[in-house]
């Protein structure tokens, strides 16, 4: 019994002493990462600005299946000219693709499906699908060399969101969240909303480590906003409580935590005191977030007809700049319907009409009240779609994944505005100039934030872990100098 004893009491002393580690440099350095005086902090200090800061927010327009860069924005006159023509093997060499053209034997040649034109005064060539974007040219950063290895989608998602395509790692959202905090009490820090085309061509899935915290405290990963009932579940109260008792009941419960967390210091009891509170300020905070009586007509009708409609992306577009200028430091929309293997020559357009006018919308929204020149706009996706043809290579449909080259563009937030950054080949198929890895935009996108990417680390199972692992550098070219 003695033995026994003295097993408890050291295994008692080890977990105080763990308890009170975690509970004191680890909630100090928690509190002073979380506050939104943060961004004052010292220049270089690992989770705070290491430079001076171009973007205080940021709202990810993730486009998921892979648009086409060949038919969106990578004009190319030669595959015009050499249409239902094999793509030489001298170009395509032995690029990895997916085991759906594995079998292929022949490659032939699709140019884009529609005329492309020249934008603003920039000029940036765009695809006559993306008329609203054009009118917003002048204001983007078009990226035509991007590039990744993944090659299926959630791989591909998982890559550019966490750093790996091994699920279980922070998305960069709680990377942001982490590192800078929330410039607001009332909404959290990391907001996601979900979207589709409307008929649910694409049947990708979203999954929740899309916007997972991982290894950080949970406390920083993303709230999903959801497209149908309730914005958020759980926000009202029961039948028969008042709010007068939901804040005695809140009160005894947080005084139960913090002894708990004084107990232990494990960091996930915070967060569940911090939780509780955010539930609280959000069940008034969520309803006038969402009460569009305030808008202008002008600005609605900008948005596109389905504006008011829940769980459209024109709808997520409204709601996000709502959340930004309320202090919300990232917005992730997804928008899934983007995956044409077979129906290029129709649902192309169609993801296009639902979705290029809401992201122009919302460009010159945030340009008319002043937010553009702080907040970060990225249009983003996993990978590209093929140069030639998917199907019966005479009457190709469609086009298969393509990871080599595609197009991102960005607008605000300390990017160059009217530019086009990267060239591919004739076919849009190799790089020739300026490539940008999925590491390179996750360091870039951090810098423009005030972020060293090589700087803002967590620690976990031994090692020091970041969004972009042990790659990635800061592009310089996409930065206004």
């Amino acid at each position: 019994m003695e033995d026994l004893l003295q097993q408890n009491v050291a295994r008692v002393n080890r977990r105080a002493l763990f308890g009170s580690l975690a509970g004191g440099v680890g909630t100090a350095a928690l509190a002073s990462l979380l506050g939104r005086e943060a961004a004052a902090g010292p220049p270089g200090t690992p989770g705070f600005p290491g430079a001076v800061p171009r973007a205080r927010r940021v709202v990810m327009l993730w486009q998921g299946g892979g648009p086409s860069h060949v038919d969106l924005f990578d004009d190319k006159p030669v595959m015009r000219q050499m249409s239902g023509q094999d793509i030489p093997d001298s170009v395509r060499g032995t690029t990895r693709l997916s085991t759906m053209s594995s079998s292929y034997q022949r490659w032939p040649c699709l140019p884009s499906i529609r005329r492309f034109r020249s934008w603003g005064e920039c000029g940036t060539r765009l695809s006559e699908l993306l008329p609203n974007l054009g009118f917003v040219a002048d204001e983007l950063c078009v990226v035509r060399s991007m590039r990744t290895e993944a090659v299926n989608h959630a791989p591909g998602v998982t890559f550019f969101m966490t750093g790996s395509q091994i699920p279980g790692r922070p998305s960069m959202g709680a990377w942001l969240s982490y590192g800078l905090g929330c410039e607001t009490d009332n909404l959290p820090a990391f907001v996601v909303m979900t979207s589709s085309d409307k008929g649910k061509t694409c049947g990708q899935l979203f999954f929740d480590y899309y916007w997972g915290a991982g290894f950080l405290p949970s406390r920083y990963q993303g709230v999903r906003f959801r497209n149908t009932g309730d914005l958020v579940p759980y926000l009202n109260n029961p039948a028969g409580m008042s709010a007068q008792s939901k804040r005695v009941l809140l009160d005894e419960v947080a005084e139960l935590n913090r002894r708990h967390l004084a107990d232990y210091g494990d960091p996930e009891i915070e967060t569940r005191i911090a939780q509780y509170e955010m539930a609280y300020r959000m069940q008034s905070s969520v309803p006038e977030l969402v009460d569009f009586s305030g808008e202008s007509k002008s600005v609605v009708e900008r948005y596109g007809p389905d504006a008011l409609v829940k769980g459209t992306f024109a709808n997520n577009c409204l709601v996000a700049r709502r959340l930004l200028e309320r202090g919300v430091r990232f917005v992730q929309l997804m928008h899934a319907g983007w995956d044409q293997h077979g129906n290029l020559h129709t649902q192309l357009e169609e993801q296009c009409r639902d979705t290029e006018g809401p992201a122009a919308a919302l460009i010159r929204d945030l340009r008319e009240r002043g937010m553009l020149e702080d907040t970060l706009v990225v249009w983003a996706c996993e990978f590209g779609r093929t140069p030639f043809g998917q199907g019966d290579p005479n009457n190709p449909r469609g086009r298969d994944h393509f990871g080599r080259a595609f197009t991102w563009w960005l607008a605000g937030g300390g990017v160059r505005q009217g530019t086009v950054y990267g060239e591919t080949d004739d076919f849009a198929w190799n790089i020739v100039r300026d490539p940008v890895h999925v590491h390179d935009m996750q360091a870039t996108i951090l810098h423009l934030c005030g972020i060293d990417h090589t700087r803002l680390t967590f620690r976990y199972q031994g090692r020091q872990y970041r969004l972009t692992d042990i790659h990635g550098e800061v592009v310089e070219g996409l930065v206004r100098s």
